[in-house]
């Protein structure tokens, strides 16, 4: 059977086309990721002003779908849209231009001839949850199957969970602490286990809405004048601004001047990476705390514990530090020496090291130096739990992140308690019949032995 999930972000839109064995619903770890596209564009969000144009930007993806999807299996294929932080920011700006832009996507997806099941905003809760759902289920950290087809709980823990989009990012870890905010906590019952889980979403913390923060904060720094200098870019950068790109996002929009919008500001690259820091520092408020402890914004955060998986732009973040900059990612002081050594490369260097990465080269010392504040100064990660982060963007062929997850839960394939018609076996059970079928193996080949030497000597 077939499941689609189009991943509506802030940034652009992936359509995920999962399969797993139609007589296995509720198998865990048979449901991979059979196909992927990605929607040429921006995110629907982007679309505000044209709300057909969202629909039409779907199209060749979902074309897509109608081959990677047998015929046959069309009409009893689910299909979903979840829209995340870059609509999340829409709804608050303009709720009838959030409202278009669905009711565009809903027209195009409701001509196919799948099944579809609506298109909805996703809480930040739901996308940092689904996250972690996904990843322990590819790890098989839930449940799994035994060599003889029983169900195996295995005895690690999960992983928690940090991802980080366009316009938002999410952590999510099990935990035994008291979880002082009841907006933070959810409660999960999976396989007949019942998780207790901290999320947390934070809006305008996603890649993109802090480089438009931080560019603001830099104008009004130097108080909007003609020429600026941005120590998050590599000498040698430089680039001329609109007002308008800066403050188009509910995440700037308090910090809007008086000047009009189509002002343009040319902006000169200094490459400082101290400097820069301080900068981004100022993105974070680490100084308010209404609860026994916090990450950042006076929201409560239980210390971090087990390992986690970093996914998303984390994964691209320090990708990018190992494979262009030769750099390893080990400690907490080994990330903040990587953005500092970005920050000091020159233009021209980092075009020579990615010269098929243009596009977002200059903003590497940035989103470095953002990375490292986020995840030691606020998630509070140190030499002792930083080691315990794999950032990494698949488990197998199966992209991490919240579609998967979201699929599992809407369609049931998840269940609250553990599958009646596949309990599991008792250990010593298995045991036995493993030992069986060893002493059965084993006395075969004795007479087989024996009965080749016997046929051997009657030749003889």
């Amino acid at each position: 059977q077939y499941g689609i999930v189009l991943d509506a972000g802030s940034s652009h839109t992936a359509m995920f086309v999962y399969k797993w064995p139609a007589d296995k619903e509720n198998d865990t770890g048979v449901v991979s990721e059979h196909s992927m596209c990605d929607v040429e564009g921006p995110g629907i969000s982007s679309y505000s002003s044209n709300p057909p144009a969202a629909g039409a930007s779907l199209v060749p993806c979902l074309n897509q779908a109608l081959g990677d999807v047998p015929k046959e299996k069309h009409a009893g294929t689910p299909l979903y849209l979840g829209a995340t932080a870059g609509m999340r920011l829409l709804h608050i700006a303009s709720l009838q231009a959030s409202d278009a832009v669905l009711s565009a996507v809903e027209a195009t997806l409701k001509s196919y001839p799948f099944d579809f099941r609506g298109a909805k905003i996703l809480s930040g809760e739901e996308e940092g949850v689904f996250g972690w759902v996904t990843a322990n289920y590819l790890l098989e950290n839930f449940i799994k199957r035994g060599w003889l087809g029983e169900w195996i709980q295995p005895q690690k823990r999960t992983l928690g969970a940090m991802d980080f989009g366009g316009a938002s990012t999410q952590i999510t870890f099990e935990t035994k602490d008291t979880i002082e905010d009841p907006r933070n906590n959810v409660m999960l019952k999976l396989y007949g286990q019942v998780y207790k889980v901290y999320t947390h979403s934070f809006l305008c913390y996603g890649r993109d809405q802090v480089l438009k923060r931080l560019l603001s904060k830099l104008l009004q720094a130097e108080s909007y004048r003609a020429t600026i200098s941005n120590p998050c870019w590599p000498t040698g950068y430089q680039k001329s601004l609109s007002l308008s790109s800066i403050y188009d996002s509910p995440c700037t929009e308090k910090e809007r001047p008086s000047l009009a919008l189509n002002t343009t500001i040319a902006v000169v690259g200094t490459g400082n990476g101290s400097l820069c820091a301080l900068h981004v520092s100022k993105l974070f408020d680490f100084t308010t705390c209404p609860f026994s402890r916090c990450s950042f914004n006076g929201v409560f955060q239980p210390e971090v514990s087990g390992k986690f998986i970093a996914f998303s732009a984390f994964f691209y973040t320090v990708d990018f530090i190992q494979t262009v900059m030769r750099r390893p990612v080990h400690l907490p002081s080994d990330l903040e020496d990587a953005a500092k050594a970005i920050c000091a490369t020159s233009w021209s260097e980092l075009l020579q090291k990615a010269p098929t990465m243009e596009k977002r080269l200059s903003d590497y010392c940035a989103v470095s130096t953002f990375v490292y504040l986020l995840t030691t100064k606020g998630y509070n990660f140190n030499n002792h739990s930083f080691p315990n982060i794999a950032f990494q963007k698949k488990a197998g062929d199966t992209s991490i992140g919240w579609a998967l997850g979201y699929m599992l839960n809407l369609t049931n394939m998840i269940p609250a308690e553990e599958p009646s018609s596949h309990k599991s076996m008792l250990y010593n059970h298995w045991v036995i019949l493993v030992l069986l079928f060893v002493v059965t193996t084993l006395t075969s080949l004795v007479t087989a032995v024996c009965l080749l030497r016997r046929s051997k000597s009657s030749t003889i």
